[in-house]
């Protein structure tokens, strides 16, 4: 494993690129890609989300919508919602998807303020149970994606929902290939058109898991949209538009009701506690990466931090050695229940997809990263 001198992001995040400065030290395509909008003239590319706003401005009417936007109802949600229809004066249509894990209080208060706040309508999809349990086991098992089932469906439904309500102007948050690295997204776009070849959402064959009670029907909405109705979607990224920081849009949600974790839990596997906060056992998507590419949510944000000039390199380095490899056992519990297996199931589905390019089993059976950041 390769690690960038400046962020604490290894070589092995899928997508990510690495290239050597005039210095001669690593740096990641996140960090040059975060360097560079010091470059960009955001006055300019502003106006142009105004005039962009201004084609689409009650095309339905004067009192429909006019525009679409993809939310969860956490940070950034809060943050798209304000700049579409305080900001830009349109009338956006919400659409959602819940995850079916146990909600936090803060997921369930901010899904509801953000509604209340911004004066929203919000169009949430209840995913099928049953179907949601099944392959989200099978996913987990095979591919070592325990969450590929809403992760699709979060990526799928707001398209099929944009041309259902004729919103072909469809907001979604930070292209995060281009912000954190992967993908292999070399070139900065507005258009969102390509959001389905980030790894997250990949296709996979939906063959596989129609059996005698999942049936084409219960997937449907799988199904990435065809180039006949792509062309009659407008889809973008705002953080082409505005100069994106998480952090910071963590700050104005807050100003505008958001609630974080703080006293309601410290996830042990994360530096914040306020990103990816709506439910319990979803996050553990995001801490699959360990196993298979030796990094998680701590490596994630601390990354972040270090390109925001909120962190140190130093702390980092140490907070992603203490935090990266632990999972919290509320997630991994809120998981069982929710697929129906015990936790000894759990970690043998987790062993299964460590790689061993990375990884060695230590003499307590524990898996250690073979080259450690330093």
């Amino acid at each position: 494993m390769i690690y960038c001198d400046y962020c604490v992001m290894p070589n092995t995040r899928p997508g990510i690129k690495f290239f050597k400065d005039d210095k001669g030290k690593n740096i990641c395509s996140a960090c040059i890609n975060h360097k560079n909008k010091e470059k960009i003239d955001y006055k300019k590319r502003f106006k142009e989300l105004e005039e962009l706003c201004d084609k689409y401005r009650r095309m339905n009417g004067k009192f429909e919508y006019d525009c679409a936007i993809a939310v969860s109802g956490g940070k950034d949600s809060h943050f798209q919602v304000y700049i579409m229809k305080e900001k830009l004066g349109m009338n956006p249509i919400l659409f959602s998807v819940e995850d079916n894990f146990t909600s936090t209080k803060a997921g369930r208060k901010n899904l509801r303020n953000l509604s209340e706040t911004f004066g929203c309508h919000i169009i949430s999809l209840k995913p099928d149970l049953k179907t949601q349990r099944k392959i989200t086991l099978k996913t987990f098992e095979k591919y070592g994606k325990p969450t590929w089932f809403i992760d699709r469906l979060i990526y799928t439904y707001p398209f099929a929902m944009a041309l259902k309500f004729n919103t072909p102007l469809l907001v979604y948050g930070e292209n995060v290939s281009y912000e954190y690295g992967g993908g292999g997204y070399d070139l900065e776009t507005p258009s969102a058109r390509d959001i389905f070849l980030n790894g997250v959402a990949q296709d996979l064959d939906l063959n596989e898991f129609i059996d005698d009670e999942i049936k084409e029907e219960n997937i449907q909405l799988f199904f990435s949209p065809n180039e006949k109705d792509l062309v009659k979607l407008d889809p973008i990224y705002l953080s082409y538009f505005i100069k994106w920081n998480s952090y910071s849009n963590y700050i104005f949600a807050k100003s505008r009701g958001f609630t974080d974790l703080q006293n309601e839990w410290d996830r042990t596997h994360c530096i914040e506690n306020f990103d990816q906060i709506d439910s319990i056992g979803y996050i553990i998507h995001a801490w699959m990466k360990y196993p298979k590419f030796g990094h998680a949510m701590a490596s994630d944000y601390a990354s972040r931090l270090i390109r925001y000039g909120l962190l140190d390199r130093e702390k980092a380095i140490k907070i992603v050695k203490e935090r990266d490899h632990k999972l919290d056992d509320r997630c991994i519990e809120d998981f069982c229940s929710f697929v129906g297996i015990n936790k000894d199931h759990f970690y043998r589905i987790v062993e299964k997809h460590y790689n061993m390019d990375l990884f060695y089993k230590n003499e307590f059976g524990e898996f250690k990263l073979k080259n450690e950041i330093s």
